[in-house]
């Protein structure tokens, strides 16, 4: 069974090498999980040991310290090296996805770029205009270097702090949650190797929305557009007919530019029954250039991207030393060309106890990576033409890439470089697009270049200090550095740059901050009764500079140096600054580990603040009770352990963000802000941002309680959790008159609240010596609402499709309804009726789009998400597989709105969705899909039309691995060997195919980075 047998009061006999009981008593009996238990020795003994869950408590990793998970009042998980290791990811923010409770891991700006940092929401949306972030802290001192430099390979655990009552020791800075990232240490015993390697591939996890792809299909609907405009307008069909094929192969009235298919002599390429001409073949030739449409989406994304990924490292310790070394190497190749993620990481940690009374410690890390991140690619380029993933899902299937010789080969021009159509006559053709004229992404990515390459330097260093029974002094600082040099060259051979011969920018960033912790503690147990008080002071400041510069008329089109550039040089720099400063205390008292009772007090100052608004007050209380520690407990076989717990807090926020598309940081949000430029050949200053010096501390007020419980003699444990989290003071940008020379300006105003319910399960269904069986599930439902707004705006606030309301929640919009079609497939929207008096008596249908009623669309916020997964071990084989989910929701799919166009001039030579086979024609007349017509204006207009569901069921990893046996592996001089196959991001199944709800609460597209998909096949060795 594993258990293991002492007798107490033995001796050994050296002559026979044996031992023996020699006047034994006693027999102590102890097996792992079990509560050890001495019993006396009798001729026949019947033992029955009991669940300790002691033995079983999780040491975690909080605020400023440990705790046992037993003791602690707050709301905290875990996600130990074991998950974080079966994750192929170049960023830990990518690991949580699903794996704890509260925490939605959603895609930012940059997607699926490697390298790129998720966004992480602890427990909902806390503000409105202000950051929503949690804060990253690394053993102990908060982080400002990049996520990505961290070698994931080299953290032990990451423990995301939930509540007030567990994160309100870091005062403003960790308002939105606190994730703790602690780094692995040695074990006692012998120098312990282990080497890593694994390699695979990286390919498209989001696939694009289920498009038109046929080139016949395509055009017969482009000239549906045209003919049924026609149609409506009074035409004969002989007319219309005539009309729309004169009109397709030109740039007028919705043609699509181009002539891709030869077509008899004297005869249509569409005939009278819409459909193409049977004569018709693909194919066309001018004479000087051949015209074939080329699959986009196949061309511009690389298939069978290398991933590779090698670690070592080396750890042990001593009864004086702990020791971990490390270095590792990651290559982590890009959907695109010129996109990926090579990474060099080396770390250095110990600890030494210097003397009994002494103990010190450093940390350090070094990592230089290159990303390589070709522009445009992310949220903010939208429909920027050299977005590749705009492109591929947007332009239609007619459209050559490549320019071709009349003999059909693709052209090479005298450099050697592939000849693109830029559709604009310019390059590769004679025909003009009517969709992104003038350009050609795959001609950018060859020649175009962005690179990051940056150098950043992390270090952590402490002293502490034993002074007097359990009174202990620790001083902390931590140093991180980033340098990042940043180049970019827009080509001078092809596109919209090669006019001015190419433009050149180079420029670089310094990020530095410091943290420096004085820590004063005290541990002391009086019987049952235990205590531990903290008292601190930290100060933080923070430095960023950039700087950047450029010139026009590359000398070499391939060096990207601003020296390699003649003409128009321009150039730009800032430095910003910040800082904080905060006194801090705990304290905590238990009584047997059965009644325990916190309290925590923090005094935060803010540079972003003028200074009589600079200091603010934050704290928290919380208490638990164990009830299995308690007498009417002690016979119930189900319950292992069980714990009562709640905590009330006090938080900041001072993180406001520019009011822009970015949500840039503003470190001088109460300053008016200008720009100085050159007037006349003297200064002058126009106004960029207005402040306001009264603004202070965006205020949450958190409550949270719960139980945590193990029950079933270890069968299932977990939790279950009710939170509320109200905001007050909120930062905020009021709109106001643009007569006063600005729009906003920021402002203290109203108050939400997010409040919700999390359940966190775990069940080791089997564990035996041979075979263990465990599963995971956790749930969280959040709601939100707006309590209060300014009171000058009336309880209500619209912008737009946005609509702030007080009493609903603040992801909700405000849009037409639709409400199909007409009997001529003309959409409709619903619109009031109102009396004299302006009071609604009820609803009518119109065509007009503009004077429809717009309606409140309700919560858009799911019901619920979360993640779950089970692993199997058994006889060396292990297999593993976890999910991220998410129910109930809704969010506006502006990418199908596109897709789903009328054909008109203006859309001309974009794709279309599947669905739009199905709209409304005199065949079809069930449909609600519009009818195609060039000529109606709000087919596809903003409506409630483009609200689908948010669910969304994502695979996020699955492992297998085999574990050879030690007798095996020692005759190779190895203490363990392991072979294993990993795929990370597998699937993603939502309503519609092509659509991502990670990407936003509300409303998603087809313009970012897709997610990557990664199968990797592995080996570990350990020494």
């Amino acid at each position: 069974m594993g258990e293991s047998i002492r007798c107490k009061f033995y001796h050994i006999d050296n002559e026979r090498n044996r031992q023996y009981i020699s006047s034994a008593k006693t027999l102590v009996v102890s097996f792992i999980g079990m509560a050890t238990q001495e019993v006396g020795i009798k001729s026949n003994l019947q033992i029955i040991l009991k669940s300790d869950t002691e033995v079983l408590d999780e040491v975690m990793v909080v605020a400023y310290g440990t705790a046992k998970k037993s003791s602690f009042t707050g709301s905290a998980a875990v996600v130990d090296s074991k998950k974080i290791e079966k994750r192929q990811v170049s960023n830990i923010t990518n690991a949580l996805s699903g794996a704890v409770a509260g925490v939605q891991v959603m895609s930012s700006s940059n997607g699926g770029q490697p390298g790129s940092t998720a966004k992480i929401r602890v427990r909902g949306t806390g503000s409105m205009a202000a950051g929503n972030a949690p804060l990253y802290v690394v053993d102990g001192v908060p982080y400002d270097g990049d996520l990505s430099s961290i070698n994931t390979s080299d953290i032990e655990s990451t423990t995301v702090l939930k509540d007030a009552a567990s994160n309100a020791l870091y005062g403003a800075r960790g308002a939105n949650g606190v994730v703790l990232i602690t780094t692995k240490k040695g074990s006692m015993g012998k120098a312990v190797i282990n080497v890593d390697a694994k390699w695979g591939s990286n390919s498209r996890a989001v696939p694009n929305y289920d498009v038109l792809t046929n080139p016949a299909t395509y055009l017969e609907q482009a000239y549906l557009s045209m003919y049924n405009g026609q149609i409506y307008n009074g035409k004969t069909p002989a007319e219309a007919n005539a009309f729309a094929n004169q009109s397709l192969p030109t740039n007028n009235n919705g043609g699509v530019g181009y002539q891709i298919y030869t077509v008899p002599q004297g005869e249509s390429m569409i005939g009278m029954d819409g459909k193409l001409n049977p004569k018709a073949t693909l194919g066309y030739s001018d004479g000087t250039y051949y015209y074939q449409p080329d699959n986009w989406y196949d061309e511009l994304f690389n298939s069978g991207n290398l991933r590779q990924e090698y670690n070592l490292n080396i750890s042990g310790a001593t009864d004086k030393l702990n020791y971990y070394m490390s270095a590792g190497y990651l290559d982590d190749s890009g959907l695109i060309a010129g996109s990926g993620f090579t990474r060099y990481s080396a770390r250095v940690k110990a600890d030494y106890q210097a003397k009994s009374w002494l103990k010190v410690g450093a940390n350090m890390s070094y990592t230089n990576y290159d990303m390589q991140s070709p522009a445009s690619q992310d949220s903010y380029a939208g429909t920027s033409s050299a977005n590749l993933f705009y492109v591929a899902n947007y332009i239609a299937p007619i459209y050559p890439m490549y320019a071709r010789n009349a003999d059909k080969s693709i052209m090479v021009d005298s450099n050697g470089f592939t000849v693109y159509d830029f559709g604009d006559r310019s390059v590769g053709g004679n025909y003009k697009r009517t969709f992104m004229s003038g350009s050609n992404p795959a001609a950018m990515m060859e020649l175009d270049k962005r690179q990051y390459l940056a150098d950043v330097f992390s270090g952590r260093w402490y002293a502490a200090v034993n002074i007097w029974d359990g009174l202990k002094f620790t001083y902390n600082i931590g140093v991180d550095l980033d340098n990042t040099r940043y180049s970019r060259l827009y080509n001078a051979y092809y596109g919209q740059y090669s006019k001015v011969g190419g433009i050149v920018y180079a420029g670089s960033t310094r990020t530095s901050g410091i943290n420096q912790q004085e820590l004063l503690s005290y541990t002391k147990e009086f019987g049952k009764h235990n205590i531990d008080v903290l008292v601190g002071h930290e100060n933080y400041t923070y430095e960023y500079k950039y700087l950047n510069g450029s010139k026009e008329k590359l000398f070499n089109p391939n060096i990207v140096e601003i020296d390699n550039a003649i003409k128009n040089p321009s150039i730009s720099s800032f430095t910003d600054n910040y800082s904080t400063e905060g006194w801090l205390a705990r304290a905590q008292y238990d009584y047997d580990g059965r009644y325990i009772f916190s309290a925590s007090y923090r005094r935060d100052a803010s540079s972003r603040f003028a200074k009589d608004n600079r200091w603010g007050n934050f704290g928290s209380v919380g208490g638990a009770w164990v009830l299995t520690k308690e007498a009417f407990m002690e016979n119930q076989k189900w319950a292992d352990f069980i714990k009562f717990k709640v905590s009330y807090g006090i938080q900041g926020n001072d993180d406001l963000l520019f009011n822009d598309v970015y949500g840039s940081k503003n470190y001088y949000p109460y300053q008016d802000q200008y720009n100085v430029v050159e007037n006349n050949g003297d200064f002058a200053v126009n106004m960029s941002y207005k402040g306001n010096p009264d603004i202070t501390w965006e205020t949450s007020y958190s409550f949270n309680a719960g139980f945590d419980f193990n029950l079933f003699k270890g069968l299932l444990n977990g939790s279950i959790e009710y939170f509320s989290r109200k905001t007050t003071d909120m930062l905020y940008y009021m709109p106001v008159s643009p007569s006063n020379g600005y729009a906003v300006y920021p402002k203290n105003v109203g108050s939400i609240r997010n409040s919700g319910i999390e359940i966190d399960l775990n069940s080791d269904i089997i564990k035996t010596k041979n075979v263990q069986w465990n599963v995971f599930l956790n749930a969280t439902s959040v709601k939100n609402k707006i309590l209060e707004l300014a009171p000058e705006l009336n309880g209500e606030l619209i912008s737009g499709s946005t609509i702030y309301k007080e009493g609903k929640s603040m992801y909700q919009r405000y849009y037409r309804k639709y409400a199909g079609v007409n009997d001529e497939g003309v959409a409709l929207y619903y619109m009031d009726v109102k009396d004299e008096k302006g009071n609604v008596t009820g609803r009518e249908t119109t065509t007009e789009w503009n004077k429809a009623t717009r309606y409140e669309t309700g919560d858009l916020l799911p019901d619920v998400y979360g993640g779950f997964g089970t692993t199997v071990s058994a006889y060396g084989f292990d297999f593993s597989i976890s999910c991220a989910y998410q129910l109930g929701g809704k969010l506006f799919d502006s990418g199908y709105q596109s897709l789903m166009h009328n054909g008109s001039a203006a859309s001309a030579g974009q794709n279309w969705h599947k669905d739009i086979l199905n709209s409304w024609s005199e065949s079809n007349k069930g449909s609600n899909i519009p009818r195609l017509n060039g000529n109606d204006t709000y087919a596809n207009s903003a409506s409630d039309r483009f609200l689908i569901s948010s669910n969304y069921l994502d695979l996020t990893n699955i492992t297998l691995g085999y574990t050879f046996p030690k007798a095996w592996v020692t005759k190779l001089q190895l203490s363990n060997l392991r072979i294993y196959f990993a795929a990370d991001n597998v699937a993603l199944l939502s309503k519609r195919k092509g659509l991502d709800p990670r990407q936003s609460y509300t409303s998603a597209n087809a313009m970012t980075y897709s997610p990557v998909r990664t199968l990797s096949g592995g080996i570990k060795l350990t020494f």
